[in-house]
């Protein structure tokens, strides 16, 4: 019945409804306020039945929703990335591609509407040749993408503001018919032309997934080597050889503009003197080869050659594991202190090895102390050689015979792969050229040896660094 409830007790414990005892099997109906005891008079239970909740009072028909406000239209995505000193433009329409066409700007696509080298503003520029545009867009028909390679060292140095170069760039780029990519090195290192990291970052980075067919790419830029009196009316030789080198580095063919846009012959050229492609890791660690490189007695050996010839990596790889005493005015601060503690190894019976660059006798041997009263002897050395004659131990000389280009390239090397390094410049390594008087012996060594630079790397990626021309 609707309103009441079905007992039935199953176990043996007595249940009762209303007072009156169930038993086991026995089924009975609870009405409303009856009591359900479940065990021997406990835990009573009582009815009770809720009617079905009231039905809610009629009500207006809900609002009509407004209807959402209008989407703003997202804005596009920004075309420039940002990858430590290397900035990326890749506008829309720019479609990646096997077939790469590379240029160079400043000098190649575009030049200074003033005349000047440098531009006044980012107004100042134009397009380099009528035929620019044109050829351009037959390459992207042809299925090239488009790519310009560019250093901007201006940007880290503050001479010039990135907005405004991003500003150049674009409207450059809508000069040109818009679809093209451009990297910018905005500083010194890896990405810096001709080293490989801009052509790296495109090929890895910036390409779609793309693989890059270099026998079908190439590279044209205005940095080529070319001497004075190159071509008639063209007096003045290329500032350097940077896009020349950068093509050499990637293995892509080359074109000066002049070639490319106006069909002009190949002109003449110059590379470096030093080439890092060249370098012999096989020839003789150093001459004369049948002289011991290491003595089983104490002397001292001091090492002569530009920062970054490769003086401290070769002692501390022969000379410091045998026991040698290594001492370096980097490290102690001065040459007194270098003297001093070359003073104190020779004092325990040891041999030394002095790690300073030495460019002259002065720096190998500085005369000092003071003449024996009545005497007109010279002053006596009071240096390196002088600290072995005290000693009565030998003195030899290593001269590391790297030019200094060669020292300029290992300097970049080390800057590039190894921050922790104090970076030496240009200045520094023209003023070791400036002083520099070859030793002899006639300055007190027993033995001059001459050490070729044999580098050796780490792992592949560094050999393939230090093998590319690191500058124009």
């Amino acid at each position: 019945t609707e309103g009441t409830a079905l007992v039935t007790q199953h176990g043996v414990n007595p249940t009762s409804v209303g007072g009156t005892p169930l038993g086991r099997g026995v089924s009975t109906t609870l009405r409303p306020g009856q009591t359900l005891c479940l065990v021997n008079g406990l835990y009573p239970l009582e009815l009770h039945v809720e009617g079905p909740p009231p039905s809610p009072p009629p009500s207006s028909p809900p609002p009509t929703p407004s209807p959402p406000p209008p989407k703003r239209p997202c804005p596009p995505p920004d075309p420039w990335t940002q990858c430590g000193a290397l900035l990326v433009f890749t506008p829309p329409g720019v479609i990646p591609s096997s077939k790469i066409a590379g240029f160079d700007l400043d000098g190649t696509l575009i030049s200074t509407k003033s005349g000047r080298v440098f531009p006044m503003g980012p107004e100042d520029w134009r397009i380099l040749y009528p035929e620019v545009p044109k050829k351009l867009k037959e390459l992207q028909k042809e299925g090239y993408k488009v790519v310009v390679f560019t250093n901007q060292m201006g940007i880290s140095r503050g001479r010039l503001q990135c907005s405004q170069f991003k500003a150049k760039v674009e409207a450059v780029a809508q000069k040109l018919g818009g679809a093209l990519q451009v990297l910018v090195a905005t500083g010194p290192g890896l990405y810096r032309k001709p080293v490989l990291g801009m052509w790296d970052h495109l090929c890895q980075e910036a390409n779609g997934a793309v693989p890059v067919s270099v026998p079908d790419s190439f590279y044209v830029g205005d940095a080529a080597g070319r001497p004075q009196n190159w071509a008639p009316g063209r007096k003045k030789k290329d500032f350097s050889c940077t896009d020349r080198l950068f093509a050499i580095n990637a293995g892509l063919r080359f074109h000066t503009p002049e070639e490319f846009f106006l069909g002009w012959p190949p002109a003449p050229f110059d590379l470096p003197t030093f080439d890092p492609r060249k370098l012999d890791p096989s020839g003789p660690l150093y001459d004369p080869p049948d002289e011991p490189l290491l003595s089983s007695t104490p002397e001292v050996v001091v090492a002569v050659g530009y920062p970054g010839a490769g003086k401290s990596t070769f002692l501390k790889t022969h000379f410091v594991p045998a026991g040698y005493v290594y001492v370096n005015r980097d490290t102690l601060g001065s040459w007194h202190r270098c003297v001093a503690a070359c003073e104190a190894a020779l004092g325990r019976g040891c041999s030394v090895a002095i790690d300073n660059t030495n460019p002259d006798p002065e720096s190998r041997q500085r005369w000092g102390g003071q003449n024996s009263p009545g005497t007109i002897e010279p002053l006596y050395p009071h240096r390196f050689v002088a600290c072995a004659r005290a000693a009565s131990v030998p003195c030899r000389c290593l001269l590391f015979t790297a030019s200094i280009e060669q020292a300029q390239h290992n300097c970049r090397f080390r800057d590039m792969t190894e921050s922790d390094h104090v970076p030496v410049t240009d200045a520094v390594l023209y003023g070791y050229r400036n002083r520099f008087v070859p030793p002899s012996l006639s300055e007190g060594f027993s033995r001059l040896l001459h050490i070729h630079f044999r580098p050796h790397f780490r792992d592949p990626q560094r050999k393939r660094l230090y093998l590319q021309f690191s500058a124009g």
